[in-house]
């Protein structure tokens, strides 16, 4: 009997033995337990809740951020963007003030990990002079790390990159390592319902340093996306990510989509009137490219790409965040034209994507918008007083504000050039991955240049005026559609409900805008900025057709600012008296804080600096949300 006992024993603890060392931590086993708890998850009849998250996001699997000097992984990123106390790579402690919703980390795709691979590698075992130059730069000091991560940067612009980083044959077993590793480490930190870590890479096209970079994003888990690499983007074009998007739905029944970024720094390239290779658009690409492309960037650390002066002349508050950034391409290789930023600035992309319809019965720019930061830390804060900088070489210190930050030729751009960044807001019916994924498809979702400000917009023809009380919401969605919608022209001047509140922790608001782009019968595109509803409308009158400022509150030797002026919350029932029946248009919110202090007047008081005379001028902004428009026009042919 013993013996039996003893038998049952042994056999109890080798199974346990294997549980703990293999079956634990299976991904497939695990994305059961996903299948599961996303199963209990309540879905709501329509979006309640705003869900705040970053899409764009790096750590030390991307080949530039661990050249910069990150240390970070995914682990960290994940237990950051959900509020947890992390270590930054210098050092500081790095918390957020609320936890995000949702998260993609889009280390590049090309070379991932490999700049980690080049510090570990024994130097004897280096061929490439190239290679080994990078080497030891990075291991002699984070500066060296940095120039040498500068000039890759450049020579992946160039094509000049050594053949050990070109080839994806050479990167792929290392790729399928790090991606499958960092899946189920997605699935780990997935609690449905609560956070939602969303699988994704950074598709990083750079023909001479314009800057043609997408997120893609995954709506499935670890049982679809383990199936593919992520798609490389050296010596590739959009043709061929979109035609690697098209294979991972066919093959595994998954959804995906791509999120353009930067487009301010494509000089011109981002969103042309052309196809790609300079031959005339089609609606067999323009409905691709809609199709792939449901949202796009408009706001991060790099600039913000909503709008810029030299487009919108008669919009005062055109421009934000464009200095630095419109003076060339990424690299810098190559000075900008004012001809080029049509091609780069989105209002002007929805104007053109009017424009191509009119010519091919198809919209290839019919996208929303979000925010996010493009950081290069492994941290998710796109807070003002919180900025953890674009990578290591700028985390919270003294000299960062004022000092030059040029990746490439130190030529240009300066640290106080950078945002903090945005964030993305999304209109989802739960926190799960289908559930912001397919809020993204169908662009109910806004971006912000960091607070989290909570807007609704509604178009419709039958709106009718609401008193904003009840369940105006559900209302709106049974009378008209929501931000990112369309509408068929019936005739008559559409109605729109805007509804925007302050962020509960921030700045009280200044005005709701809405922004109009249109096309005229001869093909001419135009843009009228409406304000439409504005704090102390009793005693701040339009005057020739111009509202005077709100006022400032901020105190510039202490970095603070009082809600003493604006509104906490701004809402109104507009309809376009300018409205002019079969006329294809556009219709999208901007909202405006009050001004507050940018993160460099926080540097400048938490270190004790003197900020440059151009930095001192920018220290103070209106924060702002741009919501995904809402299109009018010609009711769809009956199939």
């Amino acid at each position: 009997m013993k013996k039996i006992l003893g038998i049952v024993v042994l056999v109890a603890v080798l199974a346990a033995a294997i549980w703990w060392l293999f079956i634990r931590h299976d991904p497939v086993a695990k994305a059961e337990d996903v299948a599961e708890a996303e199963a209990a998850v309540t879905i709501a009849d329509y979006p309640q809740q705003v869900l705040w998250g970053d899409t764009h996001l790096h750590t030390d699997n991307s080949i530039d951020a661990f050249g910069f000097g990150t240390r970070l992984g995914p682990d960290a990123a994940l237990k950051f963007a959900r509020g947890e106390k992390v270590t930054a790579t210098m050092g500081m402690e790095a918390q957020l003030a609320r936890p995000l919703d949702f998260l993609v980390i889009a280390d590049h795709s090309d070379g991932l990990g490999a700049t980690r691979r080049l510090y570990d590698a024994p130097r004897f075992m280096i061929q490439d002079d190239t290679l080994l130059r990078w080497h030891d730069m990075m291991q002699e000091s984070p500066e060296q790390s940095q120039l040498a991560i500068a000039e890759l940067i450049t020579a992946a612009s160039n094509g000049t990159l050594p053949d050990a980083l070109r080839d994806p044959e050479n990167q792929a077993e290392n790729t399928r390592n790090i991606w499958q590793a960092h899946l189920a480490t997605l699935d780990k930190y997935y609690e449905p319902g609560k956070f939602t870590p969303l699988a994704g890479y950074e598709w990083t096209l750079m023909p001479g340093g314009n800057n043609l970079h997408r997120v893609v994003m995954y709506r499935d888990g670890y049982d679809r996306t383990s199936q593919i690499l992520p798609a490389p983007a050296l010596d590739g074009n959009i043709t061929a990510l979109f035609d690697h998007m098209d294979a991972y739905e066919q093959s595994t029944g998954g959804k995906v989509l791509a999120i353009p970024h930067n487009s301010n720094l494509s000089n011109g390239l981002m969103f042309e009137l052309t196809q790609a290779d300079g031959g005339p658009m089609t609606a067999e690409t323009a409905r691709r490219r809609a199709l792939r492309e449901p949202v796009v960037e408009a706001t991060q650390i790099k600039g913000d790409s909503e709008s810029h002066p030299f487009l919108s002349p008669n919009d005062e508050f055109a421009g934000f965040g464009d200095v630095g950034w419109e003076i060339g391409n990424l690299s810098l290789t190559a000075f900008k034209e004012d001809d080029q930023l049509a091609g780069e600035y989105l209002r002007e992309a929805l104007k053109r994507g009017l424009s191509i319809e009119q010519q091919t019965g198809a919209n290839p720019y019919k996208f929303g918008m979000i925010g996010s930061t493009d950081s290069h830390t492994t941290l998710a804060t796109g807070d003002e007083d919180n900025f953890f900088g674009k990578h290591t070489g700028n985390e919270p210190n003294g000299e960062r504000a004022n000092a030059e930050q040029n990746l490439g030729t130190r030529v240009g751009r300066f640290g106080w050039n950078y945002l903090a960044g945005g964030y993305a807001a999304v209109w989802a019916k739960a926190n799960t991955r289908a559930e912001i994924f397919d809020a993204m498809m169908r662009r109910e979702v806004y971006a912000t240049t960091g607070p989290r400000m909570t807007v609704r917009f509604f178009g419709g023809f039958d709106l009718g005026e609401t008193d904003f009380a009840g369940d105006w919401v559900a209302d709106a969605y049974k009378g008209g559609v929501p931000m990112g919608g369309e509408l068929s022209d019936e005739g008559k001047a559409p109605q729109f409900i805007v509804s925007a509140l302050k962020d509960p922790d921030g700045a009280h608001l200044d005005r709701v805008q809405i922004v109009k782009g249109w096309i005229t019968a001869d093909g001419t595109t135009r843009e009228k900025v409406f304000d439409v509803v504005w704090s102390d409308m009793d005693t701040r009158r339009s005057v020739g057709g111009k509202l005077p400022a709100v006022g400032n509150t901020v105190n510039r030797e202490e970095a603070t600012y009082t809600n003493d002026i604006g509104a906490p919350q701004l809402q109104t029932v507009w309809t376009d008296p300018e409205y002019r029946a079969g006329q294809n248009a556009f219709y999208y919110v901007r909202v405006l804080e009050i001004p507050t202090p940018r993160w460099t007047l926080f540097d400048a008081v938490r270190f004790g600096i003197e900020l440059s005379e151009e930095a001192q001028k920018y220290a103070v902004a209106q924060e702002r949300a741009y919501t995904s428009p809402i299109w009018i026009g010609p009711a769809p042919a009956a199939p």
